[in-house]
Formats: structure tokens, C-alpha cells, sequence
């Protein structure tokens, strides 16, 4: 039995193509990359004699046994140990939605399917929904339509698409987009399914959805707090 993750690496832009090299090399070919900007302010930048960056986003699926391979690689090859050069972090994953899905996005890495992981005592769930550009407004119709309330969207590019065809029998496009939506946990599954209905494989979004869980929220108020 394999637990899985969602690793997220943050590092400067100009070392996108190393990193994405690293990965691939390891057979994480399916990486979704969002452009960002550092937050450090002007005073912190100006003592460390550093300029502001740009900064490159990745979001993978791992096992945690393909997580220490990585962990160990990144710190010897890219040393992303050193201060400034970047950091990598894993968050379990509740459910992946869709088990051909979840054969694509963990390729390569024996996995072995256990039962679903949660953490005790959660009331709440962080749904992350990975769509072709353009489709966020039927995504989140879908959801809403299931009792979710609002989402937010990032534009984020895909690598390792042509490994779809192989699990999914169908090409996907490499612009992306992120919708992260926080559902209450008894809602989960209703909202996961509503979504693959409506704009799963089949539909022209080409979603797919996994979650996260969340130990804590604040300043959150959905629409089932006014039922």
C-alpha cells in the first residue's frame, strides 16, 4: 500500500528547465508549473544584496517512497538544501477522482491502491481541480450546483500530456487551469462527482480532481454556514 502526495517545489524561474529535467529524469513526467513572484520585501532584499525574483511553481503527485528518491536527489544535484535556491514540501492527498486518473498521474512509481487516507477529526477538504484552459465557469457551475461555494483560479502549464492518451485514450492540451475550492468533507464525493459529470474526460475541460485535507480554517464562510 502507497501513500500519495501532493509535492509542490517553489524555485527561481531561471532554474525551471533544471528542475523540470530532474523530474523527468526520475519519471515525473506529469508536472503542473504556475509562474509566481517572491513576497520578500525591499528592506529584506536590500541587506541580503538580492534583487526580486521570479519565481516557478510545480505541483506533482508522489508516492512517499518516490518522494524520499526525489528529496534525496534534489539536495545533491540541485542543492536545493542551500538558502535561496529553493524549497520542495509534500501534503497528503484524500482521493483522486477517477481511477484511470490516477493510474496517469502516478506513472512510473508502483503504486499500490490502499484505502483512502483522512485526517481525524477534519471538517473540511481542499478540492484542487486540473482542467484545460477556459473551463473554470463550468467547473465551478458544476460545483456549486453540488453545494461548494467559491473557488480560486490559477493559470498553471502542463508537462507529461502525452502520457494521457496512453490511460485517458485522449490528448491533452498543456495550458492549464488550478481551481482550489474548500468543501466540507461530507460534501466531497458529491462535489467530485458533479464535477467529473459535467466536465470530466469525456467533456471538453478535461478535468481532473484530487483532495487535500485541512486542519484548520479561518475567515472561511460557506454556504452551507447559512443553511
Amino acid at each position: 500500500m502507497s501513500e500519495l502526495y501532493l509535492m509542490t517545489t517553489i524555485t527561481e524561474r531561471s532554474r525551471l528547465t533544471a528542475f523540470l529535467s530532474f523530474y523527468r529524469a526520475r519519471q515525473v513526467p506529469v508536472q503542473f508549473i504556475s509562474l509566481a513572484l517572491g513576497t520578500a520585501s525591499n528592506e529584506t532584499l536590500n541587506c541580503l544584496g538580492l534583487e526580486r525574483s521570479d519565481k516557478c511553481v510545480f505541483f506533482s503527485i508522489v508516492t512517499g517512497e518516490k518522494w524520499e528518491e526525489l528529496r534525496r536527489g534534489l539536495c545533491r544535484e540541485l542543492q536545493i538544501d542551500v538558502p535561496g535556491t529553493g524549497i520542495a514540501f509534500t501534503v497528503p492527498l484524500s482521493s483522486i477522482g477517477g481511477r484511470r486518473e490516477l493510474l496517469f498521474l502516478t506513472e512510473h512509481q508502483n503504486y499500490q491502491k490502499g484505502e483512502e487516507s483522512t485526517m481525524k477529526d477534519t471538517t473540511h477538504e481542499l478540492l484542487l481541480v486540473v482542467a484545460n484552459h477556459g473551463y473554470s465557469d463550468l467547473i465551478m457551475d458544476a460545483a456549486r450546483g453540488a453545494g461548494a461555494a467559491g473557488g480560486t483560479v490559477i493559470h498553471a502549464k502542463g508537462t507529461g500530456m502525452e502520457g494521457a492518451e496512453k490511460f485517458l485514450g485522449i490528448s491533452l492540451a498543456a495550458e492549464k487551469e488550478m481551481i482550489f475550492i474548500v468543501v466540507r468533507r461530507e460534501k466531497r464525493n458529491d462535489i467530485m462527482s458533479a464535477i467529473m459529470h459535467s466536465a470530466g474526460m469525456q467533456s471538453k475541460a478535461k478535468s481532473i480532481c484530487f483532495t487535500l485535507p485541512v486542519s484548520a480554517t479561518a475567515g472561511l464562510r460557506l454556504i452551507e454556514d447559512d443553511d
